[in-house]
C-alpha cells in the first residue's frame, strides 16, 4: 500500500491539480469530500492532508466546514486558499472580508525561514484568487509570507506541522509551486516517494480482474488518447474478453472513421464498427442546447452499446476512457457543473451493464499519455491532440445538421493541417462553426455566408489554458484556405480567450 495524501475537496476548481501535482511528486494523492469523518480518515492514514480552495467564506452559515477532531490525530496539514482559512478559523483565528480583493499573479514576500519554503528565493510571484483574509492567527501560528495587500498569505504551527497558504500553489503560474509542495510532502510528512504511474497501471489491472471475473466487457472506442490507452490497459487486464466498439456517431473529423477502424483492426483485439450517423443526427434534430446535445449523445451511445450487446451475448461489462477532468467538469459534491461529458452527465439512470469500468477515472491527461507510452502504444495514438467524445456536435453552434458538419470539417482539416506544418507547441487546435452568417464580398458578388472561428490553446492539464499566440503569417494562411477551399464560409476569426474564463471547447 502507498503512502497517502489526503486532498479534501471543498468546493475547489483546482483540487484535481492538487492531486496531480502530489502524484507528480512520486506520493499517491487520494480526493475525498471536505465532510469526512474522523473514522474515515484514520481508515486511510494518510502522511498528510491538504486542503482546498473553495467558493464560500467560513465565517457564513452555509459555508462548508470540518470536523475539527481531524486536527487532533497529529497529522500534518497544508491548506490552500479556502483551506488556509477554514485551518486559521477552526483553530481559533479570525477570518474577514477583505477591504481589497486579490485576483491574479501577485509578488509574495516570504519573511520567515521554514520547511514549507526552504530553499525558495524570498520573492515569488504567486496566483492569488481571494475576497476573504486571514485577520488574526490562531494559537501557536506564526505569520510566513505576505502581499501588499495581504498580511498573512502564509502562516504556520510548525509544531503540530500545520501549514496555510493564501495563494494557488498547484498552478503554472505560481512560481516554485511544484517546490513548495514537494517541501510538504518531504519535508513535514516525510514521505518516501513510494508511488508512480506502473503503480497504478498494476492496480487497475488487478482491480479491473477481480470485479470482472470470467466476463466479457465492451469498451467505448473513440480512437482518442483516453480509450486507446484505457484499450491497452484492459487488454493486459482480460485479454480476448475485451470487445472494443467504435460508434461512428458522424461527427468525427474529417476521414478520422477510417482511420480509427485501420489502426485497431490491425490489433490484438476484437474490433466493431457501428455506422449511426443517421440515428444520431435523428435524436439532435433541432437540439440547440449545449447540454441537452451532450445528454442525448450520451444516452444514445449507451443504447447503441446495448444493441450491440445483445448481439454478442450477455455482455455485463461496460468500459469507458473517463479522465478525472472529465467527471471534476461535469461537478462534483461541492463544485459547480461546468459543462457535463457524454460518459458522465449523460448516462442514463436505468442500464443493461451490472457495471461501467473506467480504469482511466483517477488520472490526468498527462498521466494518461505517460502510461500510453509505456505500454508501447504509438506516437499517432498517444500525442494525439484530445477530442470530445460530442466530437464536431459540440464545435457546431446551434442545431446540428449534416451540412453545417460536412463545412466544419473541411475546414478543421485546413485549420489541422497549416498548425501541424508550423510546427508550433499547440495543446489543442480546431474549427469552430459558429451558425452566424456575415455579409461578405466574393468575386464581384454579395455573400451571406458562415462564420468560421479558430481555437488554439496551450496548457498542461486542460483545467486552464493559454490561448497559442499563433503568427498573422500561419492565421493568413489559415483564413485564406478555409474561404477558399470551403463552399459556404466568407470570413474566419481566431478566438484569443484563456480558461478561465472561457472552457477549451466552445460547448
Amino acid at each position: 500500500m502507498n503512502q497517502t495524501i489526503l486532498v479534501l475537496d471543498f468546493g475547489g476548481q483546482y483540487k484535481e491539480l492538487i492531486a496531480r501535482c502530489v502524484r507528480s511528486c512520486n506520493v499517491y494523492s487520494y480526493i475525498k469530500s471536505g465532510k469526512i469523518t474522523v473514522d474515515e480518515v484514520k481508515k486511510i492514514a494518510p502522511i498528510g492532508i491538504i486542503l482546498t480552495g473553495g467558493p464560500n467564506s467560513v465565517y457564513k452559515e452555509n459555508a462548508i466546514s470540518i470536523d475539527p477532531k481531524i486536527f487532533e490525530l497529529g497529522i500534518p496539514v497544508l491548506g490552500i486558499c479556502y483551506g488556509m482559512q477554514l485551518l486559521c478559523h477552526v483553530l481559533g483565528g479570525k477570518v474577514e472580508g477583505a477591504k481589497k480583493s486579490e485576483y491574479g499573479v501577485t509578488q509574495t514576500s516570504i519573511s520567515v525561514n521554514n520547511k514549507l519554503f526552504k530553499d525558495l528565493k524570498p520573492k515569488l510571484n504567486a496566483l492569488m484568487s481571494h475576497t476573504d483574509k486571514v485577520t488574526e492567527l490562531p494559537l501557536g501560528f506564526t505569520a510566513l509570507a505576505s502581499t501588499h495587500n495581504t498580511e498573512y498569505a502564509a502562516c504556520a504551527d510548525e509544531k503540530r506541522g500545520f501549514y496555510g497558504i493564501q495563494f494557488h500553489p498547484e498552478v503554472e503560474l505560481t512560481e516554485n509551486g511544484t517546490e513548495i509542495i514537494k517541501n510538504f510532502l518531504y519535508g513535514v510528512c516525510n514521505a518516501s516517494g513510494d508511488y508512480n504511474i506502473d503503480d497504478y497501471v498494476e492496480r487497475q489491472i488487478r482491480l479491473t480482474r477481480e470485479k470482472v471475473g470470467k466476463e466479457n466487457i465492451i469498451l467505448a472506442l473513440s480512437g482518442g488518447v483516453d480509450s486507446s490507452v484505457c484499450a491497452a490497459i484492459l487488454s493486459r487486464a482480460v485479454g480476448k474478453q475485451l470487445i472494443c466498439i467504435f460508434v461512428d456517431h458522424g461527427f468525427m473529423r474529417l476521414g478520422e472513421g477510417d482511420e480509427i477502424e485501420r489502426v485497431f483492426s490491425s490489433m490484438d483485439l476484437k474490433f466493431i464498427r457501428v455506422n449511426a450517423e443517421e440515428r444520431f443526427l435523428e435524436k439532435l434534430k433541432g437540439v440547440s442546447e449545449p447540454e441537452k446535445k451532450r445528454k442525448i449523445i450520451g444516452e444514445e451511445f449507451i443504447k447503441v452499446f446495448e444493441d450491440e450487446s445483445k448481439k454478442l451475448g450477455d455482455v455485463k461489462f461496460l468500459a469507458q476512457g473517463t479522465i478525472y477532468p472529465d467527471i471534476i467538469e461535469s461537478g462534483g459534491e461541492h463544485a459547480a457543473t461546468i459543462k457535463s461529458h457524454h460518459n458522465v452527465g449523460g448516462l442514463p439512470k436505468e442500464m443493461s451493464f451490472k457495471a461501467i469500468i473506467e480504469p482511466l477515472s483517477g488520472l490526468f491527461k498527462n498521466e494518461v499519455r505517460q502510461i500510453g507510452a509505456k505500454l508501447g502504444l504509438g506516437d499517432f495514438l498517444v500525442s494525439r491532440q484530445p477530442f470530445p467524445g460530442p466530437g464536431l456536435a459540440i464545435r457546431v453552434m446551434g442545431d446540428v445538421t449534416k451540412p453545417k458538419l460536412d463545412i466544419l470539417r473541411l475546414a478543421d482539416n485546413v485549420v489541422c493541417q497549416e498548425i501541424k506544418k508550423s510546427k508550433l507547441k499547440v495543446s489543442q487546435y480546431f474549427a469552430v462553426y459558429t451558425d452566424v452568417k456575415t455579409v461578405g464580398v466574393m468575386g464581384d458578388e454579395r455573400s451571406y455566408d458562415n462564420l468560421i472561428a479558430v481555437r488554439a490553446v496551450t496548457t498542461s492539464d486542460f483545467m486552464t489554458c493559454d490561448y497559442t499566440p499563433i503568427s498573422h503569417r500561419v492565421l493568413k494562411r489559415i483564413s485564406a484556405r478555409i474561404v477558399n477551399e470551403v463552399k459556404g464560409v466568407n470570413r474566419v476569426v481566431y478566438d484569443i480567450t484563456s480558461k478561465p474564463p472561457a472552457t477549451v471547447e466552445w460547448e
